[in-house]
């Protein structure tokens, strides 16, 4: 058992980072008090930790009331209010309710908010947590076309999900899923677009949510940031009786946004549908907003959903505090997840790793690393108390993560799109279209990163094979040759 904390331990966010190290801490010092503040009622805890191999992981993810956790960890305190303020000097925290609490050890993990393209117009929605994925489905109901702006993982999601109406997807890059896929992959997974449904859906296998009786349905401050399968238990149908109907616009990004009175005043003239001559096409009307594109394109819509990545949410801590941040306006933390200030550590979304990084490992503002983050920051925290000598955990070695995209079981493991590597590589390619997909970067005959899309069943070899940096250069395209059963080759 560590030793006692002399002081209270205090983390501030009710996400998988903020809860994951306020349930280490708590176990870890179980006679001394522990501070969690969250905006929400909601906090979000992980479940059924399936340990795929030695990096990559799954785990479930439930939507609980805070007075769970307090029940599982009598030493543990929820207070259920946003931050006011951060005195740093004097190791206080401020409550928007009134309350003040001092602290001896800090860890901030609020997350990010979204990087919505306008802020206050009532029909562009921005996704981010359980209240706008709510309000959301609301809209969706007697929605005839939306515009989906992005190209992350919840645009993907998005628009392989929504049925019964028109859908305009408008990324910035040459291809879908940019930051997670080439254009080889994302033309194997676009294909699916044009596919229709399982009439049941599969078993999902990584996050559940249930929506407590606490919110109502009813916006209840910042909430805890979606993840993979936020959809599940959503009804993505919108009023029309036909499956998906996505047009992509790549390569654009928006130009301007106009309501229905400004665009008529202006005298424009809006596309008709992309896709006009299929049945389910809606009547080219009046649009209560539309939306110029710079390729010089403009539709209409009944509202927009911006999903284009977030914002690591620093508010208020920084006002009086001179802590140092990254380029994408994160917290900067060392290798023992420490930022700047005295005692104060962060982890999760919010934060920006700062340390020599693994050869093969590299910051992305996922859900797998918010646990693994927290996780390690509530280690740290209780090494610096006891005095002990801690070493980076091995997590940071290898990035590893799995999801799911457009029914797809997916898998990135190492340098997955070659980050990093300049023209100094080489990809290897083998798929079969509708099935699998698999993609290994080398370099210098070592593999350094993979994507797997499908049941490839390869993960656990890969994983190896980029851990142990075995030289392969004598196997050359026989490493991916289906009739060779791989896994057995190596193990």
């Amino acid at each position: 058992m560590a030793a006692a904390v002399t002081g209270g331990l205090a983390v501030v966010g009710g996400g998988i980072s903020g809860v994951t190290c306020a349930e280490q801490l708590a176990a870890q010092f179980p006679t001394d008090n522990i501070l969690l503040i969250t905006a929400s009622p909601l906090i979000k805890a992980v479940t059924n930790v399936r340990q795929v191999s030695r990096v990559l992981e799954e785990f479930d993810v439930t939507e609980r009331c805070s007075s769970e956790l307090e029940a599982r960890y009598p030493n543990l305190r929820v207070v259920r209010s946003a931050v006011r303020e951060l005195r740093s000097d004097q190791k206080r925290i401020t409550t928007e309710d009134g309350g003040e609490y001092s602290y001896s050890k800090l860890c901030l993990c609020t997350g990010a908010k979204p990087r919505v393209i306008v802020t206050g117009n009532p029909y562009v929605l921005g996704i981010r947590d359980t209240d706008s994925a709510q309000d959301f489905q609301r809209r969706l109901c007697d929605t005839r076309r939306v515009l989906i702006v992005g190209n992350g993982g919840i645009a993907m999601e998005l628009v392989y999900e929504i049925e019964g109406c028109e859908v305009i997807w408008a990324v910035k890059d040459k291809s879908i899923g940019n930051a997670y896929f080439d254009a080889g992959a994302a033309e194997f997974l676009i294909s699916q677009l044009q596919a229709d449904k399982a009439a049941t859906p599969l078993t999902c296998k990584r996050t559940r949510y249930a929506v407590d009786a606490l919110t109502g349905g009813k916006a209840v401050g910042a909430g805890s940031a979606l993840g993979p399968d936020w959809h599940q238990g959503l009804n993505l149908q919108a009023s029309k009786e036909f499956s998906r109907c996505v047009h992509v616009e790549a390569e654009t990004e928006v130009k301007r946004i106009f309501l229905q009175e400004e665009f008529e005043l202006l005298n424009m003239t809006a596309l008709p549908s992309p896709k006009s001559s299929s049945s389910h096409s809606s009547n080219p009307a009046e649009w209560p907003v539309y939306v110029q594109l710079t390729n010089g394109k403009t539709y209409g819509c009944d509202f927009i959903v911006s999903a284009t990545g977030v914002i690591p949410n620093i508010e208020p801590f920084i006002c009086g505090n001179k802590f140092d941040l990254g380029g994408d306006g994160g917290f900067r933390v060392d290798e023992h997840m420490r930022t700047s200030l005295p005692d104060i550590y962060a982890a999760g979304d919010v934060c920006t790793a700062s340390w020599k990084p693994s050869p093969l490992w590299q910051q992305m503002r996922l859900w797998t690393q918010a646990r693994q983050m927290g996780w390690y920051a509530a280690k740290c925290i209780a090494a610096d108390i006891t005095g002990e000598t801690i070493e980076m955990d091995f997590c940071f070695e290898l990035f590893a993560h799995v999801t799911k995209f457009f029914n797809y079981k997916v898998i990135l493991l190492g340098k997955y799109n070659g980050q990093g590597l300049g023209t100094d590589h080489e990809l290897m390619l083998r798929c079969t279209r509708g099935v699998e997909y698999v993609k290994v970067v080398m370099q210098n005959g070592r593999m350094v990163g993979a994507v797997l899309i499908g049941e490839t069943d390869l993960e656990e070899t890969f994983e190896n094979l980029i851990l142990n940096q075995m030289d392969l250069s004598s196997y050359g395209e026989s490493l991916l040759d289906p009739n060779i059963d791989i896994e057995d080759y190596f193990d």
